[in-house]
């Protein structure tokens, strides 16, 4: 859904891994310790271009300041873009990886991972050796089978077309309800989640399957310059909502703020942003709500068809996920990596459809991003390269992947669905009563066969005339599918401007509300 303002891929294809081991000596701190390091090269090639991600390792004990890694090319491999994770710059065949703000020590034993993307023509050799603070850290080129794990920081954004909502401010973080009925836990944490087959599963291998609500506010608050979220997310209102027998809360965020960029006021960017973020996602699963992390707003700047804003920054839906995605991803990734009840949303609603082409032009931007979509002018982040970032980021947490049309269309998704190496890769679905996709015979024969095959979560259900006769037809259809759902939104607007819910935080019901609320009751 598209949220009022209050002012008004890649596909992967791994090719080579440069790794080596040397005692620093010489100049600098790190040398004067005599400590080690390893640097690790792979590549995602397409042919004229490639994504070059490196992870560097600090295999000593003393901590490595203002780290800076550095390398060469033997061909014409040409830096496109800014890169993520690091500072990156090229001089002739030379390419500097500077420190970010965020991680500009390394501590001993702990790694960093970077990205960036390349255009090259005919051979792309990997870096014979690599220099840390200017000191060589050679040795033999081995070959590497898999990204590797990594740390860094990063935010992005995404939005979704839909009614608009209003903001108010305030900062805060809250729990939320827990997987309950006869596929969640009821009590306590929000269970450990991966994918079998097409279910969703509980560690025990039980089926969960996902009721709840969205959580707005995140998403445009902090980027507008006035608080964290659109209302309070305290633990009363975790409790409000796990009232309504919800078992799951998707959090919308925004890239600008995850990642602090200069666009965001200070105290609502950056670690600030990041833990309030944090806060309300523990809150969420320790009262045993699964938390869904939705990029929501992203970077680029897109004027085309069914554009949103003429902003960079972001503070309005985008059509794919901008580069600034793939940092943001990273960091979330490497922040909840060790937590598989988090589950992660790439992009709220993705229209590459409504930019490039034809719809098979638009799938393979959905998944490739870069060169593979033609009127998007940002550099784009397609599904494999999010994918890759979480994945290199350590990651293996469930993800959740929209489809086209605003997320409404899966007619290709599995057709195009990115490679994962963990196995845990999930499609989302919206639906509302002005979708193409609105009707009990189109959920057959497009969303039924997929479900048939992998999970489907419909991120978001919803109808624009403050009523409930819509959306039971799709929760009544999902539940005999075993098919996950959430309403949008918990959020205190009037539901005849969009769907919302509630009308106070304490969970009062809108007369839209009352339908999610009385269904979750029952099957909850």
């Amino acid at each position: 859904m598209t949220v009022r303002t209050t002012t008004t891929a890649l596909v992967a294809a791994l090719a080579a891994t440069a790794a080596a081991t040397l005692a620093l000596t010489g100049a600098g701190p790190a040398a004067a310790a005599g400590l080690q390091c390893s640097v690790d090269y792979t590549t995602n090639d397409w042919g004229s271009g490639f994504t070059a991600n490196v992870k560097l390792t600090n295999a000593g004990t003393t901590p490595i300041d203002n780290w800076s890694l550095g390398y060469a090319y033997t061909g014409n491999q040409t830096l496109s873009g800014s890169g993520w994770n690091g500072t990156w710059s090229q001089s002739g065949k030379n390419v500097t990886v500077a420190a970010p703000a965020w991680a500009a020590t390394l501590a001993a034993g702990g790694s960093v991972s970077a990205g960036a993307n390349f255009s090259y023509s005919g051979t792309n050799a990997a870096p014979a050796s690599f220099t840390v603070n200017g000191v060589a850290c050679n040795g033999a080129s081995n070959p590497s089978p898999s990204p590797s794990p990594s740390a860094s920081a990063s935010s992005s954004p995404s939005a979704s077309p839909s009614p608009s909502a209003s903001a108010s401010a305030s900062p805060s973080s809250s729990a939320s309800p827990s997987p309950s009925g006869s596929t969640g836990t009821g009590t306590g944490k929000a269970p450990a989640l991966h994918v079998s087959g097409n279910k969703l599963v509980d560690a025990n291998g039980a089926q969960v399957v996902l009721r709840g609500v969205n959580r707005s506010g995140m998403e445009f608050m902090c980027v507008q310059g006035y608080g964290f979220s659109d209302g309070p997310v305290d633990a009363a209102s975790i409790a409000a909502i796990k009232g309504w027998k919800a078992n799951a809360v998707r959090v919308p965020v925004n890239e600008d703020c995850w990642n602090g960029y200069a666009n965001v006021k200070p105290e609502y960017a950056g670690e600030n942003y990041r833990t309030a973020v944090k806060n309300f996602v523990y809150a969420l699963r320790d009262a045993g709500l699964t938390p869904i992390i939705d990029l929501h707003w992203t970077q680029g700047l897109y004027t085309g068809n069914s554009s949103g804003c003429s902003d960079v920054n972001s503070t309005c839906q985008k059509p794919m996920p901008g580069a600034g995605a793939a940092t943001f991803w990273s960091s979330v990734a490497t922040t909840f990596k060790n937590d598989p009840s988090v589950v992660f949303d790439l992009l709220n609603e993705p229209y590459a459809d409504r930019a490039v082409s034809g719809l098979d032009q638009a799938w393979n931007c959905w998944r490739d991003g870069g060169s593979a979509c033609p009127g998007i002018n940002y550099p784009v982040s397609g599904m494999q390269t999010l994918v890759n970032s979480v994945r290199t980021a350590g990651a293996n947490n469930v993800i959740l992947l929209g489809g086209l049309a605003y997320s409404n269309d899966l007619g290709q998704w599995l057709a195009h669905k990115p490679t994962d190496p963990a196995g845990n890769l999930a499609a989302s679905w919206h639906v509302y009563n002005f979708n193409t996709c609105s009707s009990q015979s189109c959920w057959n024969s497009t969303v039924a066969p997929l479900a048939a095959q992998v999970p489907v979560v419909v991120g978001e259900i919803g109808e624009n005339d403050c009523a409930h006769s819509f959306i039971d037809q799709v929760m009544s259809w999902a539940d005999a599918a075993k098919v996950s759902y959430l309403g949008w939104t918990w959020n205190t607007w009037d539901c005849g401007q969009g769907p919302s819910l509630i009308s106070d935080f304490d969970g009062t019901p809108t007369a839209f509300g009352l339908g999610l609320k009385n269904h979750l009751a029952a099957v909850n």
